[in-house]
Formats: structure tokens, C-alpha cells, sequence
């Protein structure tokens, strides 16, 4: 086994990491936003649709595409590295459902600081484990370890990230304190990627096989066109609504 291997978390420049946060904050503002919609309803299915549209847009794009985008700085000196699209995959729906989940917790029925809480956990384990899921799906020559305690801080930070992010949705009025907690909330997430990335060690293993699998550029365009495809329809679903709330308002 070869010694460990440096390890490049900005590649291509510090812009993957202004993306990343970008689109954190974004995926963040809807999800407050859906969220916000299903507070203002009592139909049970609409505030179910609206929950779960919340669960895509915080779990879908700002974690688990935030997730990716931050990928395409990562490399690893003289390492040819590939990604798994069935492990990917199945990190997205990770993410979401871990989402979805910690929000019908903490959301559905009066507040209470133990739904808040049980929620928080369980999103933010949830999301370590999308995270670390996510990780384990590249291919190559080489053994990936990881430091126990930044592994540790990393779900610590995710915990956090994932009670904050379900405080938000509960307690947050107005425009500007949205668009305050969107920022707050891409921090965290963010925040939590890169400790958990820290945390990787790695040593090429040349009797390894050589790594089968979708380089990160061809799996993050695809990735991004289903990514702008949900932000539409977000958008679309957040502003038709609003649209009628307005023309009642004035029928009235």
C-alpha cells in the first residue's frame, strides 16, 4: 500500500464552493417557501404536497445537489476517480426522504421541542448518512479511511444543520427573515460537507482494479438539468399559488 495521497477539495478554483453554497441557499429558500404554503393551509393533502415539495427542494437541491457541485473540485493527485450512478442515485432519494420525513416530525400537529428535536436528529443523521452514502460512491485505486472525530463533528454539524433548518420552517415570517435563514441554512450545509470531506484519508492501491464508473462531470450535467427542472416547477407551483391568493384578496 502506497503512503496517503494529497487531496484537492478546489481544483478547478474556489468558484465550485461559491456554487455550491449558492445553490445550498437557493435550494434552502424554496423549501422555506413550500414550507411556508403548507403552514397557511389546513387541507391535509395540500399540506402534505407542500411538505414534500419543501423535502425536494431542501433535501434534493440544497443538500444533495450542493453535494455534487462541491464534487467537482475534489481530486486526488495522480488518482483517476469515478462515481457509482446507482449509489448516487440512491443518495438523492436518501436525502430527500430523510428530509421529507424530519419535516412531516417536526411540522404536522402544535409545535412541540421534542418533535423539533427528534426531527433535527433524525434529518441530521439522515443527511451525514446521504452524505458519507454519497462518498461511497466513488471508484478508485486506493482504500478510503476516515478521522473518527471530524467524522463525528461532520453529524454533529449535520444535527445542528437539520434542526436549524426544521426551526426555520416553523417559526420564519416575512421575506428578509426567509432570505436570512436560506443563508444560515447554506452555511450549515455546506459546512457540514467540507468538515466531512477533511475527514477523508486515502491510499492508492495499485492491485486494485481500474475504476469502472461515470466521471463526476458526466454525472453533475445531468444532475443539474433535473436540478433546474425541480427549481421550475418550484417556482412555478410557489408563484401560481400565489397568483390566486392575490385575486381572491382583490375579489374580496
Amino acid at each position: 500500500m502506497n503512503p496517503i495521497h494529497e487531496m484537492h477539495h478546489f481544483t478547478m478554483g474556489y468558484w465550485t464552493l461559491v456554487l455550491a453554497y449558492t445553490t445550498s441557499v437557493v435550494g434552502s429558500l424554496l423549501g422555506l417557501s413550500c414550507m411556508a404554503r403548507a403552514r397557511a393551509t389546513r387541507a391535509p393533502r395540500t399540506k402534505a404536497l407542500w411538505t414534500l415539495l419543501g423535502a425536494f427542494a431542501i433535501g434534493g437541491i440544497g443538500i444533495w445537489l450542493m453535494h455534487f457541485i462541491a464534487m467537482l473540485g475534489f481530486s486526488v493527485s495522480s488518482m483517476r476517480i469515478r462515481y457509482s450512478t446507482p449509489i448516487t442515485a440512491l443518495s438523492a432519494v436518501a436525502a430527500v426522504a430523510v428530509v421529507g420525513l424530519g419535516l412531516f416530525v417536526a411540522t404536522w400537529g402544535r409545535f412541540r421541542v421534542w418533535r423539533l428535536t427528534v426531527g433535527g436528529i433524525f434529518t441530521g443523521v439522515g443527511v451525514a448518512a446521504m452524505h458519507y452514502l454519497g462518498m461511497s460512491a466513488m471508484r478508485m485505486q486506493g482504500e478510503v479511511t476516515y478521522d473518527s472525530d471530524l467524522v463525528l463533528l461532520s453529524v454533529v454539524i449535520a444535527i445542528v444543520a437539520g434542526t436549524a433548518a426544521l426551526w426555520f420552517t416553523i417559526v420564519v415570517r416575512g421575506v428578509g427573515a426567509t432570505v436570512l435563514a436560506g443563508f444560515v441554512m447554506g452555511v450549515a450545509v455546506t459546512g457540514m460537507h467540507y468538515t466531512g470531506m477533511a475527514a477523508m484519508n486515502m491510499r492508492m492501491d495499485p492491485g486494485r482494479a481500474t475504476p469502472q464508473g461515470t466521471e463526476v462531470f458526466g454525472l453533475v450535467f445531468p444532475v443539474f438539468l433535473l436540478g433546474g427542472l425541480v427549481i421550475a416547477v418550484l417556482l412555478w407551483a410557489l408563484f401560481t399559488t400565489q397568483s390566486r391568493v392575490d385575486a381572491l384578496k382583490v375579489a374580496r
